[in-house]
């Protein structure tokens, strides 16, 4: 991505975390138990999985009938995926689906954050209840959190910027705004990969 930087700090002269990666990714796994993704994967999608998912990926709004017919499953075994894959996970909500700037929010900016590790809870919380902040990870590395958000405008992003600044527990931010996408989100590279793969 192209991106430029905005640093804001509420210390003349920041320290160096001292707390080490192990333990910064404990506390990571306490404050986000559902989030963490250095997790073994319990429910491996295998290449029949794949190839439905490869279909939706396509026809988003296809049919059980019709995806029968892209797939050559059997209308029962696709039925029974999808409830398996749904029940799983697997399937993201509708709403990851809607873009910010069809809303009102053609910015999009990334900010890494440095909290007080004992008030990580409390920033988490508190990023939680910006409606402009899309997504919060826990991160190692020098910084802690790593914050997608929107804004409407350049004196929008300052506003959120400052907002999450202001929140007590927050050392440092780091605003990377975004100016191009050059590689959209994108899952079907990985899916045919798998979908190739021996069952």
């Amino acid at each position: 991505m192209c991106i430029t930087n905005l640093n804001h700090s509420i210390h003349g002269i920041v320290a160096q975390p001292s707390s080490t990666i192990v333990s910064k990714l404990h506390v990571m796994q306490s404050t986000f138990p559902t989030k963490v993704s250095i997790v073994r994967n319990q429910n491996p999608i295998d290449a029949t999985d794949a190839r439905l998912l490869l279909a939706l990926v396509t026809q988003p709004r296809a049919t059980a009938i019709a995806l029968t017919g892209q797939t050559g499953l059997s209308r029962n075994t696709v039925q029974a995926r999808l409830a398996k894959l749904e029940a799983h996970g697997v399937l993201d909500s509708f709403e990851r689906q809607v873009p910010p700037a069809a809303l009102g929010y053609p910015l999009t900016a990334y900010i890494t954050t440095q909290v007080t590790q004992r008030r990580l809870d409390e920033v988490a919380a508190a990023l939680a209840s910006i409606p402009e902040v899309l997504r919060v990870d826990g991160i190692s590395g020098q910084t802690d959190l790593f914050v997608h958000a929107v804004a409407a405008d350049a004196d929008d992003l300052y506003r959120i910027a400052g907002r999450i600044l202001a929140i007590p527990g927050v050392e440092r931010t780091n605003t990377a705004l975004v100016m191009r996408e050059l590689v959209t989100y994108r899952i079907a590279p990985l899916l045919r990969r798998r979908a190739q793969q021996p069952r």
